[in-house]
Protein backbone atom coordinates (compact mmCIF):
# COMPACT_ATOMS: atom_id res chain seq x y z
CA UNK A 1 0.00 0.00 0.00
CA UNK A 2 3.54 2.12 0.49
CA UNK A 3 2.83 4.78 -2.01
CA UNK A 4 -0.49 3.62 -3.55
CA UNK A 5 -2.49 6.43 -5.90
CA UNK A 6 -5.86 5.01 -4.66
CA UNK A 7 -6.20 3.77 -1.66
CA UNK A 8 -10.64 2.44 -1.54
CA UNK A 9 -11.56 1.94 2.15
CA UNK A 10 -13.52 -1.15 1.01
CA UNK A 11 -10.14 -2.69 0.13
CA UNK A 12 -8.70 -1.94 3.56
CA UNK A 13 -8.37 -4.79 6.23
CA UNK A 14 -9.70 -3.57 9.58
CA UNK A 15 -7.75 -4.22 12.48
CA UNK A 16 -8.93 -4.18 15.95
CA UNK A 17 -6.57 -2.47 17.83
CA UNK A 18 -8.84 -2.14 21.25
CA UNK A 19 -11.45 -2.90 22.94
CA UNK A 20 -13.89 -1.13 20.62
CA UNK A 21 -11.27 0.36 18.09
CA UNK A 22 -10.89 -0.94 14.60
CA UNK A 23 -7.75 0.74 12.81
CA UNK A 24 -7.87 1.56 8.91
CA UNK A 25 -4.29 2.47 7.33
CA UNK A 26 -5.33 4.26 4.49
CA UNK A 27 -3.13 6.25 2.07
CA UNK A 28 0.32 6.88 3.45
CA UNK A 29 4.04 7.45 1.75
CA UNK A 30 7.44 7.24 3.83
CA UNK A 31 6.64 11.29 4.70
CA UNK A 32 2.54 11.18 5.34
CA UNK A 33 -0.09 8.45 6.45
CA UNK A 34 -3.45 9.25 6.78
CA UNK A 35 -5.64 6.82 9.09
CA UNK A 36 -9.17 5.89 10.00
CA UNK A 37 -9.79 4.84 13.72
CA UNK A 38 -13.78 3.79 14.12
CA UNK A 39 -14.58 3.67 17.95
CA UNK A 40 -17.29 2.52 19.69
CA UNK A 41 -19.03 3.95 22.61
CA UNK A 42 -16.94 3.52 25.95
CA UNK A 43 -13.57 2.86 23.56
CA UNK A 44 -10.41 3.87 25.21
CA UNK A 45 -7.33 5.49 22.93
CA UNK A 46 -5.45 4.86 25.89
CA UNK A 47 -2.56 7.87 26.95
CA UNK A 48 0.47 7.36 24.76
CA UNK A 49 3.20 9.17 22.94
CA UNK A 50 5.55 8.75 19.97
CA UNK A 51 8.25 10.73 17.58
CA UNK A 52 5.83 11.62 15.13
CA UNK A 53 3.74 15.39 14.31
CA UNK A 54 -0.30 13.79 14.33
CA UNK A 55 -3.14 15.77 13.23
CA UNK A 56 -6.29 14.53 14.36
CA UNK A 57 -9.85 15.05 12.64
CA UNK A 58 -13.11 14.24 14.59
CA UNK A 59 -15.39 12.76 11.48
CA UNK A 60 -18.03 12.01 13.97
CA UNK A 61 -18.85 11.02 17.39
CA UNK A 62 -18.16 12.65 20.62
CA UNK A 63 -14.85 12.38 22.13
CA UNK A 64 -13.07 13.62 25.35
CA UNK A 65 -9.44 14.28 24.81
CA UNK A 66 -6.25 14.85 26.47
CA UNK A 67 -3.16 16.49 25.82
CA UNK A 68 -0.45 17.19 27.30
CA UNK A 69 -2.25 16.97 30.96
CA UNK A 70 -5.44 19.24 29.54
CA UNK A 71 -8.62 17.77 28.74
CA UNK A 72 -11.67 19.12 26.34
CA UNK A 73 -14.48 17.37 24.53
CA UNK A 74 -14.36 17.16 20.91
CA UNK A 75 -17.15 16.86 18.32
CA UNK A 76 -17.66 16.31 14.67
CA UNK A 77 -15.52 18.42 12.42
CA UNK A 78 -12.85 19.42 15.46
CA UNK A 79 -9.78 18.77 14.99
CA UNK A 80 -6.24 18.58 17.39
CA UNK A 81 -2.79 18.99 16.85
CA UNK A 82 -0.74 16.46 18.76
CA UNK A 83 3.23 17.29 18.13
CA UNK A 84 5.66 14.51 18.21
CA UNK A 85 6.61 13.57 21.74
CA UNK A 86 3.43 15.01 23.72
CA UNK A 87 1.08 12.70 25.60
CA UNK A 88 -2.19 11.90 24.03
CA UNK A 89 -5.41 9.76 24.49
CA UNK A 90 -9.02 9.98 24.43
CA UNK A 91 -12.59 8.44 25.58
CA UNK A 92 -15.02 7.99 23.23
CA UNK A 93 -18.18 9.54 25.01
CA UNK A 94 -20.32 8.83 21.73
CA UNK A 95 -19.54 6.41 19.24
CA UNK A 96 -17.84 7.53 16.22
CA UNK A 97 -14.88 8.12 13.79
CA UNK A 98 -11.11 9.99 14.06
CA UNK A 99 -9.09 10.36 11.00
CA UNK A 100 -5.32 10.66 11.89
CA UNK A 101 -2.71 12.20 10.00
CA UNK A 102 0.83 11.29 11.23
CA UNK A 103 4.03 13.05 9.47
CA UNK A 104 6.21 10.81 9.16
CA UNK A 105 4.28 7.83 8.36
CA UNK A 106 3.93 5.48 11.28
CA UNK A 107 5.93 2.04 10.42
CA UNK A 108 4.65 0.55 13.44
CA UNK A 109 1.19 0.38 11.92
CA UNK A 110 2.50 -1.41 8.87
Amino acid sequence: MLNDRWVFREDVKAECVGRGVVRRVLAYSKDLMCVENTFAEGAVGTLHHHPHTQITYVVSGVFEFEIDGEKRIVKGGDTMLKLDGVEHGCVCLKEGVLLDIFNPMREDFV
